[in-house]
């Protein structure tokens, strides 16, 4: 192609598609440029080939600096042909030719032009002018020059009355000026001229410059210089140190003296000449000013000039050409460049890990400045990298010098196996030494989205308090994801657990850069304590990827509750007499917080007045409540306290509760007879009617309920059924007729029983004396005295003689035959009767009898019972020992059966008889019984010994009915023996 210099941006240079016989517009084949860039661009798609915005200036470019052919300045570059997914790639070469255009003016080496003259000289002699130069060339190079007339002088034509200017061209190609003498000159008469010379290029529009040139006049210098040889060439090594002799110019001159002294003096030649080469005047030699490099310059061409010190001088040029031989002092270099679509930026190849195999990634350009065998270079890829070359092309024309590579992938990338290839490339030249230099290329594999976001743990336990601020941070979830940039950018975002369908977000939410899982309600463990959700992490890749985790939210408990008890008041009913130790009651109490927050500590609070102090005690685990004693039901009836439960909580909260502990009764208290006293007795005239109230016996029960319902009957002594008495009152009434035999001391067994199961009774004595009158009150003691030591299951029911004495008659009247006999048989009979009687009773033999303990006897009222020394009161009598609980007699002695009699008591007297003579019968038969008393069994249960067991009450003297004294007469005939 052909390019003008300094042409705007944007210029069509051509299309490289078309050239080379593409079709484009469907997309699949791409075109880039691979070198070239600083000037020209490529439309990747229509392989428009066009300029950049830099302006190419043709004498600056470096390649065109010593060029003076139009067709040699030129720009390369290189388009690589890409196919669909840079499966292949074919890289051509292009050349742009640069077209001069007139862009620089030419110019005279200094503004000044110096000539000398000689006199005399004769018209036509000829005078070479210094040229100017031109960095334009061809038809812009320069074309003319012209000789103005003298300054002053009349007009502006070009015309010199003394001088003519004639332009000679030379075998180089270039334009010679040169001043011919065209009149007289005689330095006698004008020494110097100061004419102007002008140069004009032939571009369109012409651009010219013009210098002064002053013309000396001098006398005759009539022979010029002659060099041996016009042209003059010479090979000189690159690197040759300075002062190193390159070649000597020899010019001769005929004349003699100081006409004939030459001096050298460059003529036409470049700054770079001057600045590397040194001339010297005198003698012609030229040699190496500065190292000069065959890679900067291979050739310097320039012309010498030979001057001779005449006046005025003469002179003549030579042409040197001076060729630089190279010497193997470059490495190779190597150029690494981006190829197709995959960008490479200060030496980084961004390249996918999806790429093929053998898929081309960057471009390298092995060159060496050297020629021959020095620039021929080999070169290969270093270590165990999957990347391999190959030459772009299989041209046999290509510069030994100047080679290009592919780098191609020989294996697949795996960005998250390896993410950087360090690819060193070395390169070898084939000089003598060989040199060397290397490059790499540092592959950077780019990532494709093939990886999902994974979390480190499937399920994702966190625990978090209750009672907390809404906003706070529950936890933070973190997934990672083994791809890079955008594929690795994640976000997150909370989704409803596959078990549960209920939404997260309204209690929780989550930042969807950073994790942070946050609660924005206030959670209460004792509604829910567990949140389970998912957080699924999606990248950015394209397209996205995502992955799970479960998230289960665990509320910890904070001690926010209070122990409840499940009653404010416990109400509880026990059984008296439980053993102690034994449970009492249960009280259930429960903390809805958890762990240490609900471990009570249970304790028993005491009550008002300190009732439960020391009485109760509470199992910590079960809430059971215990008692250290056996309740009593007569003694205390209910307890109340307090129950405090505490948690194990900070601070630690505590809850009470009221326990109201009701004793229970149970049958373990008999009856209790309080009238009458056994040892006190009722006068019943005999006159009485029926349904005369005898007395009444009141009795307690210090029991409840059932065992305290008391009901009385009569269980002995009442043989002739005169007496009845109300169950449920105790009222003893005279419900039969009294006869002469009922005269006398009655003595009344009264039981009384409770309801209990089992029940409990009470046996006492009631003594009613059957009479008109109480006349002998100490009698009537005396009898009751003797009723309490005999035994209960012998009746003592009126007269016991009245009985006898009708039974005697009832005898002498039958039996009339035999009266003698009969007297004699009955007076056997008694006798008999009576000795068994007294053996039976504690009579002993040999001790004097005592007198009849039923006779009545005088008392001296000034004569008082004696009592026990000490004031104490006598033995108990034998009724208080009727128990199946065996109580204790006063002095230690135990009771053996309810039929055991105790000795007289001192403090009774002795019955006499007052009726009756020696002959009256013994009335203690009558008591003597051997079937005792039924024995009261107790509930296995009741309480064992104590006195308010026992069977029969023990009523003190103070309550025994006591008579009017010893002067009441006992004047009745119907008296009893026992009055």
């Amino acid at each position: 192609y052909r390019l003008a210099e300094e042409g705007p941006a944007d210029i069509r240079i051509g299309n490289v598609a078309s050239d080379l016989g593409i079709v484009t517009g469907s997309g699949e084949v791409t075109f880039s440029l691979e070198s070239g860039s600083d000037y020209l661009k490529i439309d990747n798609m229509t392989g428009e080939l066009s300029t950049t915005e830099r302006r190419i200036d043709r004498e600056k470019l470096p390649q065109c600096q010593m060029i003076f052919d139009e067709n040699e300045c030129f720009l390369d570059f290189e388009v690589s042909v890409i196919g669909p997914s840079q499966s292949w790639v074919d890289l051509f070469e292009g050349r742009v030719i640069i077209l001069d255009i007139n862009d620089n003016t030419p110019t005279f080496p200094s503004p000044v032009l110096t000539l000398t003259v000689e006199e005399n000289r004769p018209v036509g002699t000829l005078y070479l002018l210094p040229t100017a130069t031109d960095r334009d060339f061809g038809r812009n190079g320069i074309e003319r020059y012209e000789l103005l007339q003298e300054p002053g002088g009349d007009g502006g034509r070009p015309r010199s009355s003394v001088f003519e200017l004639q332009v000679a061209d030379t075998l180089d190609g270039e334009k010679q000026p040169q001043l011919i003498v065209k009149g007289a000159l005689d330095r006698e008469q004008r020494d110097s001229y100061e004419l102007s010379l002008r140069v004009r290029d032939g571009g369109d529009p012409a651009r010219s410059s013009q210098a002064i040139l002053r013309v000396l006049i001098t006398d005759v210098n009539d022979n010029s210089p002659r060099f041996e040889k016009s042209v003059y060439e010479a090979d000189l090594a690159e690197n040759s140190s300075p002062g190193t002799p390159i070649l000597q110019l020899r010019a001769t001159d005929l004349d003699v003296g100081v006409n004939g002294q030459i001096e050298y003096v460059f003529g036409a030649a470049t700054e770079s000449v001057r600045r590397l080469l040194r001339l010297d005047e005198t003698s012609g030699w030229l040699s190496v000013l500065h190292r000069i490099d065959r890679e900067e310059v291979n050739q310097l061409r320039f012309t010498v000039m030979a001057r001779d010190r005449g006046q005025p001088p003469k002179t003549d040029k030579a042409t040197v050409v001076l060729n630089i031989r190279d010497e193997n002092d470059n490495v190779p270099t190597i150029d690494i460049r981006k190829i197709g679509r995959i960008p490479l930026r200060d030496g980084v190849a961004s390249v996918a890990e999806d790429v093929l195999v053998d898929t081309p990634i960057a471009l390298v350009q092995v060159s060496d400045r050297d020629q021959g065998e020095n620039g021929v270079v080999t070169c290969t890829v270093v270590g165990d990298v999957p990347f391999q070359l190959k030459p772009a092309s299989e041209g046999e024309g290509e510069p030994q010098n100047k080679r290009k590579y592919f780098l191609h992938t020989s294996a697949p990338l795996d960005y998250e196996a390896v993410r950087d290839y360090n690819v060193v490339i070395v390169a070898v030249d084939s000089g003598s030494p060989s040199l060397s230099s290397n490059n790499s290329l540092l592959v950077r594999v780019g990532d494709t989205n093939d990886n999902p976001p994974i979390f480190s743990q499937a399920v994702l336990e966190v625990s978090f308090p209750e009672n907390n601020l809404p906003g706070e941070r529950v936890a933070t979830v973190v997934a990672t994801d083994a791809d890079s940039g955008k594929n690795a950018e994640i976000t997150y975002s909370l989704e409803a657990s596959p078990l549960s369908s209920e939404a997260p977000s309204n209690i929780f939410s989550i930042d969807p850069d950073s994790g942070d899982v946050s609660v924005q309600a206030v959670l209460d463990r004792e509604q829910r304590d567990t949140y389970e959700f998912q957080v699924t992490a999606r990248d950015k890749g394209m397209p996205s990827l995502q992955g799970s985790t479960t998230v289960v939210v665990r509320v910890s408990d904070r001690n926010d509750n209070e122990p409840r008890f499940m009653q404010d008041v416990f109400t509880f009913y026990v059984k008296e007499n439980l053993q102690p130790n034994s449970p009492v009651g249960m009280v259930t109490v429960m903390d809805f917080d958890k762990g240490r927050n609900a471990e009570l500590s249970l304790s028993i609070q005491p009550g008002d007045h300190d009732q439960a102090a020391g009485i109760f005690s509470i199992e910590n685990d079960t809430g059971t409540i215990f008692s250290t004693v056996s309740f009593d039901r007569e003694q205390q009836t209910s307890y109340t306290f307090k129950v405090k439960a505490v948690d194990g909580g900070e601070p630690p909260r505590s809850a009470t509760a009221t326990v109201s502990l009701f004793v229970m009764d149970e049958n373990d208290n008999a009856p209790t007879v309080t009238f009458p006293s056994n040892s006190s007795y009722t006068v019943l005239p005999p006159s009485s009617n029926m349904r005369t109230v005898v007395a009444t016996v009141v009795a307690t029960d210090s029991d409840t309920g059932l065992n305290a319902d008391l009901n009385y009957s009569i269980v002995g002594g009442n043989p002739f059924k005169l007496f009845e008495i109300d169950p449920a009152s105790g009222v003893v009434s005279l419900v039969g007729k009294l006869a002469p035999k009922h005269y006398g001391l009655h003595r009344l067994v009264v039981q009384v029983n409770d309801s209990g199961q089992p029940p409990q009774s009470t046996t006492a004595l009631l003594h009613v004396f059957v009479n008109e009158s109480l006349s002998n009150a100490t009698v009537v003691e005396s009898q009751v005295a003797r009723s309490l030591h005999t035994p209960l299951a012998q009746d003592i029911a009126g007269d016991p003689s009245y009985e006898l004495s009708k039974q005697r008659l009832s005898i002498v009247i039958g039996v009339v035959a035999g009266i003698m006999t009969v007297i004699l048989l009955i007076l056997v009979v008694v006798m008999a009767r009576y000795c068994r009687s007294k053996g039976k009773h504690g009579y002993e033999a040999g001790k004097k009898d005592h007198e009849d303990f039923f006779t009545p006897q005088q008392h001296d009222k000034a004569k008082k019972p004696k009592k026990d020394k000490k004031g104490k009161k006598g033995k108990q009598p034998l009724y208080s020992s009727i128990v199946t609980v065996e109580a204790s007699k006063p002095n230690g002695q135990r009771y053996d059966s309810v039929n055991e009699k105790l000795s007289d008591s001192p403090g009774m007297g002795r019955y006499r008889s007052v009726n009756g003579g020696p002959g009256s019968p013994d009335l203690a038969r009558h008591y003597k019984s051997s079937s005792p008393l039924p024995t009261v069994q107790l509930h296995p249960q009741s309480p064992t010994a104590g006195k308010k067991h026992q069977a029969v009450q023990d009523l003190p003297p103070a309550n025994t009915f006591v008579g009017a004294g010893d002067n009441i007469s006992i004047g009745s005939d119907h008296c009893s023996e026992y009055s």
